[in-house]
């Protein structure tokens, strides 16, 4: 009788679990979806704000001194001899 009891009650609460599922996944598949819509939207609206054709530079790097190339010395321009 224990043993009937024991798969009455886990088929009772797999079957429980089942519809909890089937409510609760389709609500956060949801709010997931539209989070990632207005994600999307929201980096549109970034893009829209910059006149087409328009350039913009993030990262200049310096320039080097022209001191460093008087330090390397005198260059001097050779013919090879065979």
């Amino acid at each position: 009788m224990a043993l009937v009891k024991f798969i009455f009650i886990t088929i009772l609460v797999l079957w429980l679990i089942r519809m909890l599922i089937r409510l609760i996944l389709p609500m956060l598949f949801n709010n997931l979806a539209s989070k990632m819509q207005s994600q999307a939207t929201g980096q549109q609206q970034q893009r829209r704000q910059k006149p087409e054709g328009s350039i913009s530079i993030d990262y200049m790097p310096p320039k080097p001194d022209q001191s460093k190339t008087d330090k390397l010395g005198d260059f001097v321009d050779y013919e090879e001899v065979k």
